[in-house]
């Protein structure tokens, strides 16, 4: 009987045979992952996307000769038999560990030129080498792995919210400018010379306006287009987030529906690691005073306090004359269990001096040394110092640094140092995710340099109590307005902020309201969200959602440190994107279609 034709390239892939395929005849192909001579046998591992199977080629194989021109990443196809890897020398950690294929005929398919950057490995180059040559990068094991991870996590997103009644839309690209908190990325229109199309900073006005069609529950693994400042968390230019949202609901229906769909997420993919049951719910300004932080690291067992009374009055003049002059002062005190110590504290004040501070005050507590240790300690004397321990259960061994002046100045420092306690002192725990709600968020904020009322985020949130509440607070003057709560809420995990949302203002009165307070007119509302504005006027249902980053999410599940190392092609650190050479210069001829000319901008001085 005459043999089966094999496939022009491959029978198999090279993830696919085991102990059972001895004896047959095969074809594989895939790029040469490394070359290894053992006395004049050439061992070939041979890697496709779907796996690493070893060659050998011997000098009795017609093959020897071509295999012996072999290098790294070049493209090959390998016909040969099955056999039983050698006693001894199998791969328990290789699918294909138990055989290996006697090469009986090599055909290079592709020749690589020297790699500027090695696949083999881990190596450690620069990124900016490696993001230019990406299509290099994502052929090494790890980072091939995390984008196959991502494509899982996205799956299961899918399926959650799916089996959870949700339907995804897509919504449009080329839309209208929004006030997202971010710059748009600008389109110019060709057609209306001299308009432009601004790409979505997120669908947040087209998921509103799918309420307001009778959808219900959307959801959408959704780009989203920020011309904003890159940072370790965010990528620049462009990212993705999973978008939601509900009609008819309130606060409490938008947790009890996405914290299972985000925990079973978080299980699924944790490895074995915890992940929070029941998630805390931590105001705002509850998660500022503990923590320093809106997205606090839950992992770090450090609550700041208030020690402001034991200050007042004391020998401390620093501490106590700030007090007596600003009412608005306040002394918060971070813990630090187990760094009672002079070296430490001392190397905590100079990491304060190194971040732009004049210092960080301590008290620490040696054995038996109940009024503690330290400059602070000796000028407020035992009884307060013992107050101080006593407040923050503290005992000895352990000790305390104090931040002082208007918290709205120094929360953010002394969240840091928070952090840098808990790291410092091995205190984080790393091997599980702690999940949270923040929630009450302000509605407004100060902006200091217009002198202004500005919308703290989403400007398209309920304030809480409606429009009664901001006539009140309107009426009471700038400190009611700042004091006023959104029905607002994110979710943190380790440290990150991973999702934000709100219950929306779908009532037209009260949304007009609210960007009056923020310097806007009716007309300016009408002119700059007109189609959710006019949707508003017929029959806008009381509706809800969130969005969460992908990125995010898939950086904390595969333990990376940064959100480009989960993106198939991102901008490097500039927001420039190497491989592909964006952004660059358009032609005279694009720019007279669009009826755009580029002014060159003045040198600064």
């Amino acid at each position: 009987m005459a043999e089966a034709k094999l496939h022009r390239y491959r029978s198999h892939t090279c993830g696919a045979l085991r102990k059972s395929d001895v004896g047959a005849t095969v074809r594989l192909s895939g790029w040469v992952h490394r070359v290894r001579d053992h006395g004049g046998v050439l061992f070939i591992d041979l890697r496709d996307h779907y796996g690493l199977t070893q060659v050998v080629a011997d000098p009795d194989s017609p093959a020897f000769k071509v295999a012996e021109t072999l290098r790294s990443e070049w493209v090959v196809r390998i016909d040969g038999k099955v056999r039983n890897r050698p006693e001894g020398t199998t791969n328990a950690e290789l699918p294909t560990g138990e055989i290996e294929l006697y090469a009986t005929e090599i055909e290079v398919l592709s020749a690589a030129k020297e790699l500027p950057v090695p696949v083999f490995g881990e190596p450690d180059y620069p990124e900016d080498l490696r993001l230019q040559y990406r299509f290099l990068d994502l052929r090494r094991e790890t980072l091939h792995g995390i984008i196959m991870k991502r494509l899982e996590i996205t799956r299961s997103i899918r399926r959650r919210m799916h089996e959870s009644g949700f339907n995804e839309f897509p919504t449009p690209i080329l839309t209208a400018s929004s006030p997202e908190g971010a710059r748009d990325f600008l389109v110019p229109s060709r057609i209306h010379s001299g308009k432009f199309y601004a790409l979505p900073q997120a669908p947040q006005q087209y998921k509103q306006l799918l309420m307001v069609s009778g959808f219900d529950r959307y959801f959408q693994i959704a780009p989203c287009f920020r011309d904003e400042d890159p940072r370790a968390d965010r990528l620049p230019g462009e990212f993705y987030q999973l978008d939601v949202e509900m009609s008819f609901v309130e606060q409490e229906d938008i947790f009890s529906t996405m914290e299972p769909v985000i925990t079973g997420l978080f299980e699924e993919f944790a490895g074995g690691k915890p992940v929070t049951q029941g998630w805390p719910r931590i105001p705002y300004d509850t998660a500022i005073a503990k923590y320093g932080s809106d997205k606090p690291d839950l992992r770090n067992p450090i609550e700041m306090a208030d020690v402001t009374e034991h200050f007042r009055g004391s020998g401390f003049k620093v501490f106590a004359g700030m007090i007596e002059k600003d009412p608005k002062a306040r002394i918060w005190a971070i813990p630090a269990p187990t760094g009672g110590s002079r070296a430490f504290c001392d190397r905590m004040n100079s990491w304060a001096q190194g971040e732009g501070q004049l210092g960080l005050g301590y008290i620490f507590w040696r054995d038996g040394e109940e009024a503690g240790a330290g400059p602070i300690a000796k000028n407020i004397g035992p009884e307060r110092a013992v107050a101080i321990k006593n407040q923050l259960a503290l005992k000895d061994g352990d000790a305390v640094f104090f931040v002082g002046g208007n918290p709205a100045n120094f929360y953010k420092f002394a969240g840091a140092a928070r952090d840098r306690v808990g790291h410092e002192l091995k205190l984080i725990d790393e091997d599980r995710f702690a999940l949270a709600w923040i929630v009450d968020f302000p509605f407004y904020e100060w902006n200091e340099e217009d002198k202004k009322i500005d919308f703290s985020h989403n400007p398209f949130s309920m304030p809480k109590g409606g429009r009664e509440a901001l006539e009140a607070a309107e009426t009471s003057g700038r400190d009611a307005l700042l004091a006023l709560k959104a029905n607002q809420y994110d979710i943190v995990c380790n440290g990150y902020e991973i999702a934000s949302g709100s219950v929306r203002n779908h009532v037209p009165e009260t949304m007009v309201k609210a960007f009056e307070i923020t310097g806007l007119s009716k007309a300016d509302v009408e002119a700059r969200f007109g189609g959710l504005y006019r949707a508003f006027q017929y029959g806008a249902p009381p509706h809800g959602g969130m969005a969460a980053g992908i990125e995010r999410i898939v950086m904390l599940l595969t333990g990376g440190k940064t959100v480009r190392e989960v993106a198939l092609f991102p901008m490097n650190q500039q927001a420039a994107d190497l491989l592909m050479g964006a952004p660059s210069e358009a032609s005279p001829k694009q720019l007279r279609e669009l009826s755009i000319r580029v002014v060159p901008q003045e040198k600064k001085a």
